[in-house]
């Protein structure tokens, strides 16, 4: 009698167990509460930033970017000489950007970077601005 009543209880606990479905609905309303900005597709970077000849490059902690050259590139530059003793020292900025791949044939970095947004430009730490150079005493 034990065995049929615990095969009863055993039953009616699997069968009334709810089946729950995921909907879309979770999904839909985290995209309704992104702001203007998450939802623009540009990337959010921070990291040392040196424009020297012709050449921009950004390197983060994880990558490092060359820079596509345009009127912002231009902007960050003339916000950085206030911190620049050389012109090969670093900056630390934070930009919003395109990252691009870089066309096959063609030389540079891997990752290309469109900045659209400066949002911060700092002085890089000293020990990062070491540059050795020749002819210099």
């Amino acid at each position: 009698m034990k065995n049929v009543l615990i095969v009863i209880i055993c039953f009616s606990a699997f069968f009334n167990c709810k089946n729950e479905k995921k909907t879309d609905e979770n999904i839909s309303t985290e995209n309704s509460e992104r702001t203007e900005k998450q939802s623009d597709g540009l990337t959010l970077l921070k990291g040392d930033f040196v424009y020297y000849a012709d050449a921009a490059i950004l390197q983060t902690h994880a990558e490092i970017y060359g820079v596509i050259l345009n009127n912002k590139v231009d902007e960050l530059n003339d916000k950085a000489k206030a911190f620049k003793k050389e012109a090969t020292d670093f900056v630390l900025v934070e930009v919003r950007g395109k990252i691009t791949q870089k066309p096959e044939g063609e030389e540079g970095w891997d990752n290309r970077l469109e900045i659209i947004e400066i949002l911060s430009v700092k002085p890089a730490s000293k020990e990062k601005n070491n540059v050795v150079q020749s002819g210099k005493e």
